[in-house]
Protein backbone atom coordinates (compact mmCIF):
# COMPACT_ATOMS: atom_id res chain seq x y z
CA UNK A 1 0.00 0.00 0.00
CA UNK A 2 1.54 3.31 -1.10
CA UNK A 3 1.63 6.49 0.95
CA UNK A 4 0.17 9.87 0.02
CA UNK A 5 3.67 11.22 -0.53
CA UNK A 6 4.44 8.41 -2.99
CA UNK A 7 1.28 9.28 -4.92
CA UNK A 8 2.31 12.94 -5.11
CA UNK A 9 5.76 11.90 -6.31
CA UNK A 10 4.21 9.58 -8.93
CA UNK A 11 2.08 12.40 -10.32
CA UNK A 12 5.08 14.73 -10.44
CA UNK A 13 7.34 12.14 -12.08
CA UNK A 14 4.65 11.63 -14.72
CA UNK A 15 4.55 15.42 -15.25
CA UNK A 16 0.88 15.62 -14.27
CA UNK A 17 1.52 19.04 -12.79
CA UNK A 18 -2.07 20.25 -12.55
CA UNK A 19 -2.94 17.03 -10.73
CA UNK A 20 -0.04 17.59 -8.32
CA UNK A 21 -1.43 21.05 -7.55
CA UNK A 22 -4.93 19.71 -6.94
CA UNK A 23 -3.76 16.85 -4.71
CA UNK A 24 -1.25 18.88 -2.67
CA UNK A 25 -3.90 21.52 -2.01
CA UNK A 26 -5.95 18.85 -0.29
CA UNK A 27 -3.11 16.97 1.37
CA UNK A 28 -1.61 20.15 2.88
CA UNK A 29 -4.83 20.80 4.75
CA UNK A 30 -5.03 17.16 5.85
CA UNK A 31 -1.48 17.22 7.24
CA UNK A 32 -2.29 20.31 9.29
CA UNK A 33 -5.06 18.37 11.06
CA UNK A 34 -3.02 15.17 11.26
CA UNK A 35 0.75 15.94 11.36
CA UNK A 36 1.55 12.24 11.82
CA UNK A 37 0.33 11.23 8.37
CA UNK A 38 3.59 12.47 6.72
CA UNK A 39 7.15 12.98 7.93
CA UNK A 40 8.53 16.51 7.94
CA UNK A 41 11.11 15.61 5.29
CA UNK A 42 8.39 14.23 3.00
CA UNK A 43 6.23 17.29 3.60
CA UNK A 44 9.14 19.53 2.62
CA UNK A 45 9.71 17.54 -0.56
CA UNK A 46 5.99 17.68 -1.30
CA UNK A 47 6.14 21.47 -1.08
CA UNK A 48 8.99 21.44 -3.61
CA UNK A 49 6.93 19.28 -5.96
CA UNK A 50 4.06 21.72 -5.47
CA UNK A 51 6.20 24.76 -6.26
CA UNK A 52 7.83 23.09 -9.27
CA UNK A 53 4.42 22.10 -10.64
CA UNK A 54 3.15 25.66 -10.31
CA UNK A 55 6.28 26.88 -12.08
CA UNK A 56 5.71 24.45 -14.95
CA UNK A 57 2.14 25.72 -15.20
CA UNK A 58 3.34 29.32 -15.46
CA UNK A 59 1.98 30.40 -12.07
CA UNK A 60 5.22 32.09 -11.05
CA UNK A 61 3.96 34.30 -8.22
CA UNK A 62 2.22 31.42 -6.50
CA UNK A 63 5.24 29.17 -7.07
CA UNK A 64 7.48 31.80 -5.47
CA UNK A 65 5.16 31.92 -2.46
CA UNK A 66 5.35 28.12 -2.07
CA UNK A 67 9.15 28.12 -2.38
CA UNK A 68 9.42 30.78 0.32
CA UNK A 69 7.18 28.70 2.57
CA UNK A 70 9.41 25.69 1.84
CA UNK A 71 12.52 27.68 2.86
CA UNK A 72 10.93 28.60 6.20
CA UNK A 73 9.68 25.06 6.75
CA UNK A 74 13.18 23.71 6.05
CA UNK A 75 14.60 26.03 8.71
CA UNK A 76 12.06 24.76 11.22
CA UNK A 77 13.01 21.14 10.45
CA UNK A 78 16.68 21.83 11.04
CA UNK A 79 15.93 23.51 14.36
CA UNK A 80 13.55 20.81 15.55
CA UNK A 81 14.54 17.81 17.62
CA UNK A 82 13.38 15.52 14.84
CA UNK A 83 16.44 16.42 12.77
CA UNK A 84 18.43 13.73 14.55
CA UNK A 85 15.84 11.13 13.76
CA UNK A 86 15.82 12.14 10.10
CA UNK A 87 19.59 11.81 9.89
CA UNK A 88 19.48 8.44 11.56
CA UNK A 89 17.10 7.28 8.83
CA UNK A 90 19.56 8.55 6.18
CA UNK A 91 16.91 10.97 5.04
CA UNK A 92 18.54 13.96 3.32
CA UNK A 93 16.78 17.29 3.54
CA UNK A 94 16.56 19.03 0.18
CA UNK A 95 19.15 21.80 -0.17
CA UNK A 96 17.96 25.38 0.10
CA UNK A 97 20.31 26.16 -2.82
CA UNK A 98 17.98 24.32 -5.19
CA UNK A 99 14.94 26.04 -3.72
CA UNK A 100 16.52 29.48 -4.06
CA UNK A 101 17.50 28.76 -7.63
CA UNK A 102 13.85 28.07 -8.44
CA UNK A 103 12.83 31.23 -6.58
CA UNK A 104 15.26 33.19 -8.75
CA UNK A 105 13.70 31.69 -11.88
CA UNK A 106 10.30 32.90 -10.73
CA UNK A 107 11.71 36.41 -10.26
CA UNK A 108 13.23 36.29 -13.76
CA UNK A 109 9.91 35.21 -15.26
CA UNK A 110 8.27 38.15 -13.47
CA UNK A 111 11.06 40.44 -14.76
CA UNK A 112 12.22 41.20 -11.22
CA UNK A 113 15.94 41.06 -12.01
CA UNK A 114 17.08 42.87 -8.87
CA UNK A 115 15.14 40.40 -6.74
CA UNK A 116 16.57 37.48 -8.74
CA UNK A 117 20.09 38.68 -7.98
CA UNK A 118 19.28 39.23 -4.31
CA UNK A 119 18.02 35.67 -3.99
CA UNK A 120 21.10 34.16 -5.66
CA UNK A 121 23.46 36.32 -3.62
CA UNK A 122 21.85 35.01 -0.44
CA UNK A 123 23.51 31.67 -1.24
CA UNK A 124 26.93 31.41 0.42
CA UNK A 125 29.79 31.65 -2.10
CA UNK A 126 31.10 28.19 -1.17
CA UNK A 127 27.68 26.68 -1.92
CA UNK A 128 27.34 28.24 -5.36
CA UNK A 129 27.43 25.64 -8.09
CA UNK A 130 28.30 26.51 -11.72
CA UNK A 131 24.56 26.72 -12.38
CA UNK A 132 24.19 29.37 -9.67
CA UNK A 133 27.23 31.32 -10.85
CA UNK A 134 26.04 31.21 -14.46
CA UNK A 135 22.64 32.53 -13.47
CA UNK A 136 24.23 35.27 -11.37
CA UNK A 137 26.56 36.26 -14.19
CA UNK A 138 23.70 36.54 -16.69
CA UNK A 139 21.60 38.68 -14.36
CA UNK A 140 24.56 40.94 -13.56
CA UNK A 141 25.27 41.34 -17.27
CA UNK A 142 21.66 42.14 -18.10
CA UNK A 143 21.75 44.99 -15.57
CA UNK A 144 25.10 46.28 -16.81
CA UNK A 145 27.00 45.19 -13.67
CA UNK A 146 30.12 44.13 -15.52
CA UNK A 147 32.65 43.45 -12.73
CA UNK A 148 30.54 40.97 -10.73
CA UNK A 149 29.42 39.39 -14.01
CA UNK A 150 33.05 38.77 -15.00
CA UNK A 151 33.82 37.23 -11.61
CA UNK A 152 30.85 34.89 -11.82
CA UNK A 153 31.57 33.82 -15.40
CA UNK A 154 35.17 33.04 -14.46
CA UNK A 155 33.92 30.83 -11.62
CA UNK A 156 31.82 28.92 -14.13
CA UNK A 157 34.79 28.34 -16.43
CA UNK A 158 37.06 27.25 -13.58
CA UNK A 159 34.74 24.31 -12.90
CA UNK A 160 33.38 23.82 -16.41
CA UNK A 161 36.04 24.95 -18.91
CA UNK A 162 33.87 24.00 -21.89
CA UNK A 163 31.08 26.44 -20.96
CA UNK A 164 31.31 28.28 -24.28
CA UNK A 165 28.52 30.74 -23.50
CA UNK A 166 30.44 31.88 -20.43
CA UNK A 167 33.62 32.21 -22.51
CA UNK A 168 31.86 34.29 -25.17
CA UNK A 169 30.28 36.46 -22.49
CA UNK A 170 33.67 37.16 -20.91
CA UNK A 171 35.01 38.28 -24.27
CA UNK A 172 31.96 40.55 -24.69
CA UNK A 173 32.73 42.05 -21.28
CA UNK A 174 36.25 42.98 -22.32
CA UNK A 175 38.28 40.11 -20.87
CA UNK A 176 41.32 39.43 -23.07
CA UNK A 177 41.41 36.47 -25.41
CA UNK A 178 44.57 35.19 -23.68
CA UNK A 179 42.87 35.08 -20.27
CA UNK A 180 39.75 33.39 -21.60
CA UNK A 181 41.91 30.90 -23.49
CA UNK A 182 43.81 30.06 -20.32
CA UNK A 183 40.52 29.25 -18.58
CA UNK A 184 39.03 27.25 -21.43
CA UNK A 185 42.07 25.36 -22.67
CA UNK A 186 43.23 24.47 -19.19
CA UNK A 187 41.50 21.13 -19.64
CA UNK A 188 42.91 18.39 -21.83
CA UNK A 189 39.94 17.78 -24.14
CA UNK A 190 40.56 16.09 -27.48
CA UNK A 191 39.01 17.28 -30.72
CA UNK A 192 38.96 20.94 -29.69
CA UNK A 193 41.77 22.24 -31.89
CA UNK A 194 39.41 24.86 -33.32
CA UNK A 195 38.87 26.48 -29.93
CA UNK A 196 41.80 28.90 -30.08
CA UNK A 197 40.64 30.36 -33.39
CA UNK A 198 37.04 30.50 -32.15
CA UNK A 199 38.12 32.54 -29.11
CA UNK A 200 40.27 34.86 -31.23
CA UNK A 201 37.45 35.44 -33.71
CA UNK A 202 35.01 36.45 -30.97
CA UNK A 203 37.69 38.59 -29.33
CA UNK A 204 38.19 40.44 -32.62
CA UNK A 205 34.44 41.03 -32.86
CA UNK A 206 34.24 42.43 -29.33
CA UNK A 207 37.29 44.63 -30.01
CA UNK A 208 35.52 46.02 -33.11
CA UNK A 209 38.23 44.50 -35.30
CA UNK A 210 35.66 43.27 -37.77
CA UNK A 211 37.95 42.56 -40.71
CA UNK A 212 40.10 40.23 -38.57
CA UNK A 213 36.98 38.67 -37.03
CA UNK A 214 35.48 37.98 -40.45
CA UNK A 215 38.70 36.45 -41.76
CA UNK A 216 39.06 34.19 -38.71
CA UNK A 217 35.42 33.07 -38.81
CA UNK A 218 35.75 32.37 -42.54
CA UNK A 219 38.83 30.23 -41.93
CA UNK A 220 36.89 28.22 -39.35
CA UNK A 221 34.00 27.88 -41.79
CA UNK A 222 36.23 26.74 -44.64
CA UNK A 223 38.78 24.49 -42.96
CA UNK A 224 37.83 23.48 -39.41
CA UNK A 225 35.87 20.61 -37.95
CA UNK A 226 33.01 22.97 -37.07
CA UNK A 227 32.40 24.17 -40.63
CA UNK A 228 28.71 24.33 -41.47
CA UNK A 229 27.77 25.06 -37.86
CA UNK A 230 24.79 27.38 -37.33
CA UNK A 231 26.34 29.31 -34.47
CA UNK A 232 29.56 29.84 -36.41
CA UNK A 233 27.71 31.21 -39.44
CA UNK A 234 25.54 33.40 -37.25
CA UNK A 235 28.65 34.87 -35.64
CA UNK A 236 30.14 35.52 -39.08
CA UNK A 237 26.92 37.17 -40.22
CA UNK A 238 26.88 39.38 -37.14
CA UNK A 239 30.48 40.46 -37.79
CA UNK A 240 29.55 41.43 -41.36
CA UNK A 241 26.55 43.37 -40.06
CA UNK A 242 28.51 45.25 -37.42
CA UNK A 243 31.09 46.22 -40.05
CA UNK A 244 28.35 47.65 -42.28
CA UNK A 245 28.54 44.94 -44.95
CA UNK A 246 24.82 44.26 -45.14
CA UNK A 247 25.02 42.31 -48.38
CA UNK A 248 27.31 39.60 -47.02
CA UNK A 249 25.55 39.69 -43.64
CA UNK A 250 22.23 38.87 -45.32
CA UNK A 251 23.69 36.02 -47.38
CA UNK A 252 25.49 34.51 -44.38
CA UNK A 253 22.59 34.78 -41.95
CA UNK A 254 20.28 33.23 -44.55
CA UNK A 255 22.68 30.29 -44.78
CA UNK A 256 22.71 29.98 -40.99
CA UNK A 257 18.93 30.02 -40.78
CA UNK A 258 18.62 27.45 -43.57
CA UNK A 259 20.80 25.06 -41.54
CA UNK A 260 18.45 25.14 -38.54
CA UNK A 261 15.24 27.15 -38.72
CA UNK A 262 14.53 26.67 -35.01
CA UNK A 263 17.69 28.46 -33.85
CA UNK A 264 17.13 32.07 -32.84
CA UNK A 265 20.66 33.47 -32.86
CA UNK A 266 20.96 36.09 -35.61
CA UNK A 267 17.22 35.98 -36.25
CA UNK A 268 16.72 39.61 -35.20
CA UNK A 269 19.45 40.94 -37.49
CA UNK A 270 18.27 38.75 -40.37
CA UNK A 271 14.75 40.15 -39.98
CA UNK A 272 16.09 43.71 -39.96
CA UNK A 273 18.05 43.08 -43.17
CA UNK A 274 15.11 41.43 -44.91
CA UNK A 275 12.87 44.30 -43.86
CA UNK A 276 15.32 46.80 -45.34
CA UNK A 277 15.07 44.87 -48.62
CA UNK A 278 11.26 44.78 -48.33
CA UNK A 279 11.36 40.97 -48.51
CA UNK A 280 8.19 40.51 -46.49
CA UNK A 281 7.55 36.93 -47.59
CA UNK A 282 11.03 35.96 -46.38
CA UNK A 283 10.38 37.49 -42.95
CA UNK A 284 7.17 35.47 -42.71
CA UNK A 285 9.23 32.30 -43.08
CA UNK A 286 11.37 33.25 -40.08
CA UNK A 287 8.53 33.17 -37.56
CA UNK A 288 6.53 29.93 -37.91
CA UNK A 289 3.11 30.04 -36.30
CA UNK A 290 3.97 26.77 -34.56
CA UNK A 291 6.21 28.63 -32.10
CA UNK A 292 4.67 29.01 -28.69
CA UNK A 293 5.01 32.10 -26.53
CA UNK A 294 7.30 30.23 -24.17
CA UNK A 295 9.72 29.57 -27.03
CA UNK A 296 9.90 33.22 -28.03
CA UNK A 297 13.11 34.88 -26.96
CA UNK A 298 13.79 38.55 -27.75
CA UNK A 299 15.10 37.64 -31.22
CA UNK A 300 11.80 36.05 -32.22
CA UNK A 301 9.74 38.98 -30.93
CA UNK A 302 11.99 41.34 -32.90
CA UNK A 303 11.49 39.28 -36.07
CA UNK A 304 7.72 39.33 -35.54
CA UNK A 305 7.84 43.06 -34.95
CA UNK A 306 9.76 43.64 -38.19
CA UNK A 307 7.14 41.63 -40.06
CA UNK A 308 4.40 43.92 -38.74
CA UNK A 309 6.63 46.95 -39.38
CA UNK A 310 7.08 45.94 -43.01
CA UNK A 311 3.29 45.65 -43.29
CA UNK A 312 2.93 49.15 -41.79
CA UNK A 313 1.23 47.92 -38.61
CA UNK A 314 3.30 50.26 -36.46
CA UNK A 315 1.34 50.17 -33.20
CA UNK A 316 1.30 46.38 -32.98
CA UNK A 317 4.94 46.22 -34.06
CA UNK A 318 5.87 48.63 -31.25
CA UNK A 319 4.06 46.40 -28.74
CA UNK A 320 6.10 43.36 -29.80
CA UNK A 321 9.33 45.36 -29.79
CA UNK A 322 8.52 46.35 -26.21
CA UNK A 323 8.10 42.66 -25.32
CA UNK A 324 11.65 42.10 -26.58
CA UNK A 325 12.88 45.04 -24.47
CA UNK A 326 11.02 43.59 -21.49
CA UNK A 327 12.73 40.21 -21.89
CA UNK A 328 16.17 41.77 -22.32
CA UNK A 329 16.38 45.46 -21.33
CA UNK A 330 19.88 45.86 -22.81
CA UNK A 331 19.16 44.22 -26.17
CA UNK A 332 20.47 46.69 -28.76
CA UNK A 333 18.39 45.32 -31.65
CA UNK A 334 15.19 45.65 -29.60
CA UNK A 335 16.01 49.19 -28.46
CA UNK A 336 16.88 50.32 -31.98
CA UNK A 337 13.75 48.76 -33.45
CA UNK A 338 11.54 50.36 -30.80
CA UNK A 339 13.25 53.68 -31.52
CA UNK A 340 12.56 53.35 -35.26
CA UNK A 341 8.91 52.56 -34.63
CA UNK A 342 8.48 55.47 -32.24
CA UNK A 343 10.12 57.72 -34.83
CA UNK A 344 7.65 56.65 -37.50
CA UNK A 345 4.84 57.23 -34.98
CA UNK A 346 6.29 60.76 -34.56
CA UNK A 347 6.94 60.16 -30.86
CA UNK A 348 10.37 61.71 -31.11
CA UNK A 349 11.09 62.21 -27.41
CA UNK A 350 10.45 58.54 -26.64
CA UNK A 351 12.43 57.48 -29.72
CA UNK A 352 15.42 59.55 -28.57
CA UNK A 353 15.21 57.85 -25.17
CA UNK A 354 15.45 54.39 -26.75
CA UNK A 355 18.27 55.33 -29.11
CA UNK A 356 20.19 56.86 -26.21
CA UNK A 357 19.80 53.67 -24.20
CA UNK A 358 21.04 51.63 -27.16
CA UNK A 359 23.98 54.02 -27.47
CA UNK A 360 24.88 53.51 -23.79
CA UNK A 361 24.89 49.75 -24.25
CA UNK A 362 26.75 49.74 -27.58
CA UNK A 363 28.37 53.07 -28.53
CA UNK A 364 30.27 51.24 -31.29
CA UNK A 365 27.05 50.37 -33.16
CA UNK A 366 26.03 52.65 -36.03
CA UNK A 367 22.26 52.28 -35.62
CA UNK A 368 21.89 54.26 -32.36
CA UNK A 369 23.92 57.15 -33.83
CA UNK A 370 21.78 57.08 -36.95
CA UNK A 371 18.56 56.98 -34.95
CA UNK A 372 19.52 59.95 -32.79
CA UNK A 373 20.49 61.99 -35.84
CA UNK A 374 17.16 61.14 -37.51
CA UNK A 375 15.25 62.30 -34.43
CA UNK A 376 17.17 65.54 -34.00
CA UNK A 377 16.79 66.37 -37.69
CA UNK A 378 13.07 65.67 -37.50
CA UNK A 379 12.71 68.08 -34.61
CA UNK A 380 14.86 70.80 -36.27
CA UNK A 381 17.66 70.35 -33.72
CA UNK A 382 20.44 70.55 -36.28
CA UNK A 383 23.20 71.38 -33.81
CA UNK A 384 22.52 68.27 -31.71
CA UNK A 385 22.31 66.18 -34.89
CA UNK A 386 25.67 67.54 -36.02
CA UNK A 387 27.25 66.74 -32.65
CA UNK A 388 25.97 63.16 -32.69
CA UNK A 389 27.03 62.64 -36.31
CA UNK A 390 30.51 64.04 -35.61
CA UNK A 391 30.82 61.76 -32.58
CA UNK A 392 29.80 58.76 -34.69
CA UNK A 393 32.86 59.35 -36.91
CA UNK A 394 35.08 59.11 -33.83
CA UNK A 395 33.30 56.09 -32.38
CA UNK A 396 33.27 54.21 -35.69
CA UNK A 397 36.82 55.09 -36.76
CA UNK A 398 35.67 57.25 -39.69
CA UNK A 399 33.85 54.38 -41.37
CA UNK A 400 32.15 55.31 -44.70
CA UNK A 401 28.64 55.18 -43.24
CA UNK A 402 29.62 57.43 -40.31
CA UNK A 403 31.28 59.96 -42.62
CA UNK A 404 28.23 59.90 -44.88
CA UNK A 405 25.89 60.41 -41.95
CA UNK A 406 27.87 63.47 -40.85
CA UNK A 407 27.96 64.81 -44.42
CA UNK A 408 24.18 64.47 -44.76
CA UNK A 409 23.73 66.68 -41.69
CA UNK A 410 26.30 69.24 -42.85
CA UNK A 411 24.55 69.56 -46.20
CA UNK A 412 21.66 71.26 -44.41
CA UNK A 413 23.99 74.23 -43.91
CA UNK A 414 25.09 75.85 -47.20
CA UNK A 415 28.27 77.07 -45.51
CA UNK A 416 29.27 73.51 -44.57
CA UNK A 417 28.67 71.88 -47.97
CA UNK A 418 32.37 72.05 -48.78
CA UNK A 419 33.22 70.06 -45.65
CA UNK A 420 30.44 67.60 -46.46
CA UNK A 421 31.93 67.09 -49.92
CA UNK A 422 35.33 66.36 -48.37
CA UNK A 423 33.81 63.79 -46.00
CA UNK A 424 31.98 62.03 -48.84
CA UNK A 425 35.11 61.84 -50.94
CA UNK A 426 36.93 60.37 -47.95
CA UNK A 427 34.14 57.80 -47.52
CA UNK A 428 34.32 56.79 -51.18
CA UNK A 429 38.10 56.50 -51.00
CA UNK A 430 37.50 53.70 -48.49
CA UNK A 431 34.55 52.12 -50.30
CA UNK A 432 34.03 53.38 -53.83
CA UNK A 433 30.66 51.64 -54.15
CA UNK A 434 29.06 52.92 -50.94
CA UNK A 435 25.76 54.08 -52.44
CA UNK A 436 24.55 56.61 -49.82
CA UNK A 437 27.81 58.52 -50.22
CA UNK A 438 27.50 58.32 -54.02
CA UNK A 439 23.97 59.77 -53.94
CA UNK A 440 24.99 62.69 -51.75
CA UNK A 441 28.18 63.48 -53.63
CA UNK A 442 26.32 63.45 -56.95
CA UNK A 443 23.84 65.89 -55.48
CA UNK A 444 26.65 68.21 -54.34
CA UNK A 445 28.25 68.08 -57.80
CA UNK A 446 24.93 69.06 -59.32
CA UNK A 447 24.52 71.93 -56.85
CA UNK A 448 27.96 73.13 -57.93
CA UNK A 449 26.72 73.04 -61.55
CA UNK A 450 29.13 70.17 -62.21
CA UNK A 451 26.53 68.02 -63.95
CA UNK A 452 29.15 66.19 -66.01
CA UNK A 453 31.01 65.27 -62.81
CA UNK A 454 27.81 63.91 -61.25
CA UNK A 455 27.09 61.86 -64.37
CA UNK A 456 30.63 60.46 -64.45
CA UNK A 457 30.38 59.44 -60.80
CA UNK A 458 27.03 57.69 -61.27
CA UNK A 459 28.04 55.99 -64.53
CA UNK A 460 31.11 54.57 -62.81
CA UNK A 461 28.94 53.02 -60.11
CA UNK A 462 26.03 51.86 -62.25
CA UNK A 463 28.24 49.45 -64.17
CA UNK A 464 28.84 47.26 -61.11
CA UNK A 465 25.96 48.25 -58.86
CA UNK A 466 22.90 49.09 -60.95
CA UNK A 467 20.05 50.36 -58.80
CA UNK A 468 16.76 51.97 -59.68
CA UNK A 469 17.78 55.17 -57.95
CA UNK A 470 21.09 55.55 -59.80
CA UNK A 471 19.39 55.02 -63.17
CA UNK A 472 16.71 57.53 -62.25
CA UNK A 473 19.28 60.10 -61.10
CA UNK A 474 21.22 59.61 -64.35
CA UNK A 475 18.00 60.11 -66.27
CA UNK A 476 17.38 63.41 -64.48
CA UNK A 477 20.91 64.66 -65.07
CA UNK A 478 21.03 63.63 -68.74
CA UNK A 479 17.67 65.28 -69.32
CA UNK A 480 19.22 68.50 -68.03
CA UNK A 481 21.86 68.20 -70.74
CA UNK A 482 19.07 67.53 -73.31
CA UNK A 483 20.41 64.02 -73.96
CA UNK A 484 16.88 62.66 -74.14
CA UNK A 485 17.65 59.27 -75.68
CA UNK A 486 20.10 58.36 -72.94
CA UNK A 487 17.72 59.76 -70.31
CA UNK A 488 14.90 57.55 -71.69
CA UNK A 489 17.13 54.48 -71.43
CA UNK A 490 18.01 55.17 -67.80
CA UNK A 491 14.41 55.89 -66.80
CA UNK A 492 13.28 52.61 -68.32
CA UNK A 493 16.15 50.78 -66.59
CA UNK A 494 15.08 52.38 -63.31
CA UNK A 495 11.51 51.17 -63.77
CA UNK A 496 12.64 47.69 -64.76
CA UNK A 497 14.44 47.45 -61.39
CA UNK A 498 11.66 49.15 -59.41
CA UNK A 499 8.28 49.62 -61.15
CA UNK A 500 7.20 51.83 -58.23
CA UNK A 501 9.91 54.44 -58.81
CA UNK A 502 7.62 57.43 -59.15
CA UNK A 503 10.42 59.82 -59.99
CA UNK A 504 11.37 57.74 -63.02
CA UNK A 505 7.74 57.83 -64.19
CA UNK A 506 7.67 61.59 -63.75
CA UNK A 507 10.92 61.89 -65.71
CA UNK A 508 9.48 59.96 -68.62
CA UNK A 509 6.37 62.12 -68.55
CA UNK A 510 8.49 65.24 -68.66
CA UNK A 511 10.41 63.94 -71.64
CA UNK A 512 7.14 63.12 -73.37
CA UNK A 513 5.94 66.64 -72.71
CA UNK A 514 3.28 65.46 -70.23
CA UNK A 515 4.61 67.86 -67.62
CA UNK A 516 5.90 71.34 -68.17
CA UNK A 517 8.39 71.37 -65.32
CA UNK A 518 11.76 69.98 -66.38
CA UNK A 519 13.50 70.81 -63.12
CA UNK A 520 14.37 68.20 -60.54
CA UNK A 521 12.80 68.38 -57.11
CA UNK A 522 15.42 67.37 -54.57
CA UNK A 523 12.74 65.96 -52.26
CA UNK A 524 13.08 62.55 -53.87
CA UNK A 525 16.64 62.12 -52.77
CA UNK A 526 17.02 60.23 -49.56
CA UNK A 527 20.57 58.88 -49.80
CA UNK A 528 20.76 57.39 -46.32
CA UNK A 529 17.60 55.30 -46.65
CA UNK A 530 19.64 52.33 -47.86
CA UNK A 531 21.85 52.34 -44.78
CA UNK A 532 21.63 49.42 -42.37
CA UNK A 533 18.04 48.42 -42.83
CA UNK A 534 16.57 51.67 -41.62
CA UNK A 535 12.94 52.29 -42.45
CA UNK A 536 13.42 56.00 -41.78
CA UNK A 537 12.91 57.10 -45.36
CA UNK A 538 11.63 60.64 -44.92
CA UNK A 539 12.78 63.13 -42.33
CA UNK A 540 10.95 66.48 -42.20
CA UNK A 541 13.20 69.26 -43.50
CA UNK A 542 14.95 71.48 -41.02
CA UNK A 543 13.89 74.56 -42.97
CA UNK A 544 10.23 74.91 -44.02
CA UNK A 545 11.47 76.73 -47.13
CA UNK A 546 13.64 73.81 -48.08
CA UNK A 547 11.85 70.92 -49.77
CA UNK A 548 14.74 68.47 -49.60
CA UNK A 549 14.21 65.49 -47.31
CA UNK A 550 17.48 63.75 -46.66
CA UNK A 551 17.03 60.90 -44.23
CA UNK A 552 20.07 60.71 -42.04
Amino acid sequence: MSTIFEQVKLLFDQELYSNVVSLVNMVSTATEHNPQMMSMADKLQMLIYYGDSLFHLGQYRLADSVYRHAIQFRKSIIKSKSTTKINENNRDIVSDVDIKYQMHLCAVKLNQLDEAIRILQSIFAKQRTPKINMALAKRFQMLGMERPAITAYKEVLRECPMALEAAEALLALGVSAAEVESLVLDSSVTGMDWMTSWIKAHAHTQNKEYTQAINTFKQLEERSQIRGNHSLLASLGEAYYYSGDNKNALVTLKRAHALDKNQQRGLDILAALLASEKQISEIEKLVPVSWTNEEHGPQAWIALSYLLYANNNLTRAAYLAQKACYLCPRNVEALVLKGKLLFDLKQYTEAISHFREAFKVAPHRFEPHRGLVDCYMATQRIREASTIASNSCKQLNNAPRALTLYAAVLMKDPVAVCKAKSLLEKALSQDSSYLPAVYLLAEIYEQEMNVEGAIALLEKIVRNTPTSRIHQMLGDLLAKLNEEAKAFDHYYSALSLDPNNQRAVEGLNRLDGAAGNTGRDASYYNPMSDVDGSFVDHVPPSDPEDSSEISV
